[in-house]
C-alpha cells in the first residue's frame, strides 16, 4: 500500500496543476478546482487503471467529470429559469398554455406522442431515441418531423369542441 501511496502522490505532483490547466482552459477557474478534485477521487478509486503515463488517463477523466458538472448546472439553471417565470410570470398564462399544449397533445395519434415524449420530455437524444422505438435515426428524424409538425398545426388550430381534456385523452 505504501508503493502505491506515493505512486498516487507521485501522479498527483506531476499531473495536477497540468490537468487543472486543461479543465480552466475549458471551462474557467470557477469549476476547475472542483473538478480537478473530482479527478484524482477517481483516481484513487480506480488506481489499478491507472497507466504508468497518468496525464492522458487524467485528462479523459477530468474531461468526463467536466462534461458531467456542466450538464448537471445547465440542469439547474434550467429549473432556476422555469422556477423565475412561475414567481415572475402569470401562473394563469402559463397553466392556460400547458392545457392548450395537452389538449393538442391529445389529438396526436398515440405513436406521435410518443416521438414527442421521449424528445421534449424525456429529454432522449435522437439516437437514443431511436433505440427506444427500434429504428433507424434517420427514420426517427423524419417520424420526429411529422410529430412536431402536426403538434403545430393541432396548436394553431380551433379546438374542436368544448370537450374537457378528460374526454379528448380517452
Amino acid at each position: 500500500m505504501t508503493s502505491d501511496r506515493e505512486r498516487f502522490t507521485t501522479i498527483y505532483d506531476e499531473c495536477r496543476q497540468r490537468v487543472w490547466a486543461y479543465v480552466v482552459s475549458r471551462a474557467g477557474r470557477q469549476v476547475a478546482d472542483e473538478v480537478v478534485s473530482e479527478t484524482f477521487a477517481i483516481a484513487w478509486r480506480k488506481f489499478d487503471q491507472v497507466p504508468q503515463n497518468a496525464l492522458p488517463w487524467l485528462l479523459g477523466v477530468a474531461r468526463n467529470v467536466l462534461r458531467d458538472t456542466i450538464r448537471a448546472e445547465v440542469r439547474r439553471e434550467g429549473i432556476r429559469r422555469e422556477m423565475r417565470e412561475w414567481i415572475t410570470g402569470d401562473v394563469a398564462d402559463h397553466v392556460a398554455e400547458r392545457l392548450g399544449v395537452l389538449k393538442a397533445m391529445a389529438r396526436l395519434t398515440q405513436d406521435e406522442r410518443e416521438i414527442l415524449i421521449l424528445v421534449a420530455w424525456q429529454g432522449l437524444s435522437m439516437r437514443d431515441a431511436a433505440k427506444v422505438l427500434g429504428c433507424s435515426v434517420p427514420a426517427f428524424r423524419v417520424r420526429l418531423h411529422r410529430a412536431r409538425k402536426r403538434l403545430r398545426a393541432e396548436l394553431e388550430s380551433p379546438v374542436p369542441s368544448q370537450t374537457g381534456l378528460v374526454e379528448e385523452l380517452s
